[in-house]
């Protein structure tokens, strides 16, 4: 019995040593691990900038009628793609129809006054060369009854001749100088009266260009996609007045899509237009897409107020913690899915600071 309790702690004592050094030094390595993990996942955050901040974004457009009216058609379905020049929707284009036919009907009636304005403006400058006519006659005959009683007038001393004779020559000479005055004033009454059509070949360039416009506005009664896009929020039907002006519905343009990534002003530095960048979407992570930067933020509204307006609202507080200010950077998507890409849709950024984005 003594025999047994004293070789039980012998045996305890014996196997202690064996075990204590690797407990001692498996916690210090775990510990080194976990710095050197640490400090390589800060390292490469540090120098690849990432964010969940991020969304996309495409250019969009809204879709509105140059002219007012009742739809007629509307050849669409909201999430629908279509091609540039489609047919979206048509407006009634009966009353831009009767505007266009009204102002024809205004330019033949006007062309027709042209025509009478021309016969009498042909008829007065007959009249004027008629007149011209006339003064060269009264103006010869004039010069013949003055020719007349200076040949006579020096007879009369000598006695060649009577003073009747004379008399009758020099009343011949003012009747003859009288009816040149007439003459001159008939052709000058008949010079003023040719009056022309140029008033009214004016008021044909003022129709032709009222038509022109009135065909236009009939040409845009017909609704038609500006670009390759997809049609989104309609919720218009046949029988809705579009008036000029007000958008319907919104055409997303599907050429280019791009990320607006909201990073951190400290690191900024590592970025400039044309630096490549990787992005991943919420409703497929493992999916990447090759982005660039295509320009960086200049402004965005301070969280004190202000009174500048216009500019990108990022707020500085995450879960109450306040942290450095964001900014916007527009990163363009190449090859983007047209699957998956959808304005509004969760996204992430990773910027490769140094690189240039392919193809910028």
């Amino acid at each position: 019995m003594m025999t047994h309790q004293a070789t039980a702690p012998a045996a305890v004592g014996a196997d202690t040593p064996r075990r204590a050094p690797w407990r001692r030094l498996l916690l210090p390595a775990v510990a080194l691990l976990s710095l050197a993990a640490l400090a390589c996942a800060v390292g490469f955050v540090d120098s690849y900038p990432r964010t969940d901040d991020a969304f996309v974004r495409a250019n969009t457009v809204g879709m509105a009628a140059q002219v007012s009216g009742r739809i007629v058609s509307v050849q669409v379905r909201d999430n629908a793609m279509v091609a540039k020049g489609d047919v979206l929707f048509v407006i009634d284009a009966r009353p831009y129809a009767l505007d266009a036919e009204r102002l024809r009907a205004q330019l033949a009636t006007l062309e027709a006054q042209v025509v009478l304005a021309q016969r009498q403006v042909d008829a007065q400058r007959y009249a004027a060369a008629a007149s011209d006519s006339n003064v060269a006659r009264a103006r010869q005959n004039a010069a013949q009854r003055r020719s007349s009683l200076q040949r006579l007038e020096p007879l009369l001393a000598e006695e060649f001749v009577t003073e009747e004779q004379v008399d009758q020559a020099r009343t011949a000479h003012i009747a003859a100088d009288a009816e040149l005055q007439s003459a001159l004033l008939d052709r000058k009454r008949a010079a003023s009266a040719v009056s022309g059509v140029d008033a009214l070949q004016a008021q044909k360039h003022e129709l032709a260009a009222a038509i022109a416009h009135a065909d236009y506005l009939l040409e845009q009664t017909v609704v038609r996609a500006p670009f390759d896009g997809r049609v989104v929020d309609l919720t218009i039907s046949e029988g809705e007045f579009a008036a000029s002006g007000k958008p319907l519905f919104t055409m997303i343009d599907t050429h280019a899509w791009y990320v607006v990534a909201n990073f951190r002003e400290t690191e900024l530095k590592k970025m400039r237009p044309g630096t490549a960048a990787s992005v991943y979407l919420m409703s497929d992570p493992e999916q990447r897409f090759d982005g660039v930067v295509e320009s960086i933020g200049w402004g965005v509204l301070p969280d004190e107020g202000g009174s500048t307006q216009g500019l990108p609202k990022v707020p500085r507080s995450i879960n109450w913690v306040h942290v450095a200010q964001r900014f916007p950077v527009r990163i363009r998507v190449r090859e983007p899915s047209n699957r998956l890409f959808r304005i509004g849709a969760s996204a992430v950024v990773t910027i490769t600071p140094g690189s240039a984005g392919a193809g910028h």
